[in-house]
């Protein structure tokens, strides 16, 4: 199936009868503000990823190290993310 998404770019998506979702970040959605864009996806249904050891806050977002980051996974059960570089 073909979707356009953001930046008005076609994209392909299918369905794989086998799929095993990756464990790691396969996408990464840049934007202007993290808050903002966490509260919008939660308000949607969205969960975001909590891993043991990494230093988030009360809505999920690392902002340590490199650029402001939350994960939270596709219905697939891939892992995806939002960004914001400081």
């Amino acid at each position: 199936m073909w979707m356009q998404l953001a930046g008005d770019r076609d994209t392909l998506i299918y369905p794989k009868d086998d799929h095993t979702p990756a464990d790691f970040t396969i996408l990464n959605f840049p934007v202007d503000d993290i808050e903002t864009a966490v509260d919008a996806l939660a308000a949607k249904g969205v969960t975001f990823e909590r891993y043991d050891g990494v230093p988030l806050d009360e809505r999920g977002i690392m902002r340590e190290g490199g650029p402001f980051i939350a994960w939270f996974r596709d219905p697939a059960g891939n892992v995806l993310s939002v960004l914001q570089e400081r």
